[in-house]
């Protein structure tokens, strides 16, 4: 007669459960395998052609980018942005729950331990078996997202430094508009003075007067005009560096930023160059993690447990739970996954569309802008050179008031206009830059994993 075996006691069925998770960790991981997805880059801009493209690694922009311009109050002010700015703050605690996210995700894979019990003290620890994977994707998931949240605050930051220094371009180009308008004033005055001298004198009519204060009249107007425009760009810089408008003033100064070379980087390595279009890409990797964690919920699930307690001893054992029926549902919600990773993927493609838009939009402006810009510096001098003649003649009683009046208006216009040309060359240098990624790296996203 064959001996029975003996049966297992409590601590051979703890430790043989102990055995068969180690064992059932290893099962399959559902849900596809992410690789990103392919998108055409072309080889080179179709508006650089007048720049000498070169490879990142031979002209990149540095971290703080906006040092290029050689402007102090710039630099000051980027420090203030980066400390005090309030939406990046928010950016900022945005990121801080996506690394907390994650972390959340990663203890899934160990045990929860808990001690006490009614009327028998013990400790008992439970784990939830990951026979298809799905802890696995979750984790892959929260880790792909808080990779795209250090994007975000990245993309968040270059934005914020760009208005920054653009609204400040603007307001130094206000401040040599308004300087522009005190000296047109001042010399306007001395030219009514004149006429009015040559009225009394009945050397010209009150027309010439009339002409003389009506121009006086409109500059005074411009002038007050820039320095509203002026009062709220220093406004909006206040609110970007997180102050208040009434305790934040910027003094005026000469417009001395000259618009600085840009270094161009190829097409190809602006997807590792742009926050944004990492973080797009971020958001793939996580979407398509989601649709295995949906697929490993429609799948057999193993909870293991084993403990101690004072009556009882060691214990152990599992909770098996197989789903029988739910008619279309598990279908639909890999259905509902797949779709929320095809939207994702759509939404990364037209980010890079943009970025390169974005780029190319700016390499023509620049190319496009200085062209115009020689040719307004001619046109400046010119004018002055008119406008000096024609004082002479009227002074000399040659000409009457009236051609003064029309190349006066024509200097102020192309005066005004070569300042607006400047103030644009300046913004669209910055909005190269930004384009180009700020001098930013993905390879900063490996931050999010610490």
């Amino acid at each position: 007669m064959t001996a029975s075996p003996p049966a297992a006691t409590p601590t051979l069925r703890a430790f043989t459960l102990v055995g068969l998770a180690a064992l059932l960790t290893a099962c399959t991981v559902v849900g596809p395998e992410y690789e990103r997805p392919a998108i055409e880059i072309p080889p080179a801009y179709k508006e650089g052609t007048a720049l000498k493209t070169q490879s990142v690694r031979e002209a990149t922009l540095p971290g703080r980018w906006w040092e290029i311009y050689g402007d102090r109050e710039l630099d000051a002010l980027m420090a203030q942005v980066e400390s005090q700015n309030r939406s990046l703050q928010a950016a900022e605690a945005r990121m801080r729950r996506g690394r907390a996210m994650l972390e959340t995700a990663r203890a899934a894979q160990s045990p929860t331990v808990v001690a006490g019990g009614k009327n028998d003290l013990g400790i008992l620890a439970n784990w939830e078996i990951d026979l298809w994977g799905r802890i696995r994707r979750t984790v892959e998931a929260s880790d792909a997202n808080a990779q795209a949240s250090v994007a975000d605050l990245a993309a968040a930051t270059l934005s914020m430094q760009a208005q920054v220094a653009q609204n400040y371009f603007q307001l130094r180009v206000q401040d040599a508009g308004i300087q522009m308008f005190q000296d047109t004033v001042r010399a306007y005055e001395r030219s009514l003075q004149m006429t009015r001298n040559q009225y009394n004198a009945g050397v010209v009519s009150g027309g010439n007067v009339a002409q003389a204060q009506a121009q006086l009249g409109a500059a005074l107007a411009q002038m007050h005009n820039a320095r509203v425009v002026r009062a709220q760009l220093e406004h909006a810089i206040a609110v970007m560096v997180g102050q208040a408008p009434a305790a934040f003033s910027i003094a005026p100064a000469p417009l001395n930023v000259q618009v600085p070379e840009v270094p161009p980087v190829l097409p190809t390595e602006l997807l590792a160059r742009r926050p944004d279009i990492a973080a797009a890409e971020r958001r793939m990797a996580a979407a398509s993690a989601q649709i295995g964690v949906t697929e490993a919920g429609s799948y057999p699930s193993l909870d293991l447990f084993i403990g101690a307690s004072i009556r009882r001893g060691l214990i152990g054992g599992a909770d098996v739970r197989a789903p029988l029926y739910a008619g279309g549902s598990p279908q639909a919600r890999r259905n509902d996954a797949v779709a929320a990773y095809d939207e994702v993927v759509a939404d990364y493609r037209q980010t890079v569309l943009n970025g390169l838009r974005e780029v190319e939009d700016n390499l023509a402006a620049l190319q496009i802008l200085d062209e115009a810009a020689a040719a307004q510096d001619s046109a400046v001098k010119s004018a002055r050179e008119s406008a000096r003649i024609a004082n002479n003649q009227y002074a000399a009683g040659v000409v009457s008031y009236l051609p003064v009046v029309v190349v006066q208006a024509t200097t102020l216009e192309n005066e005004r206009a070569a300042l607006d040309t400047l103030g644009r060359r300046l913004v669209a240098s910055v909005n190269l830059i930004k384009a180009l990624g700020g001098g930013w790296d993905a390879a900063t996203l490996n931050a999010a994993k610490k």
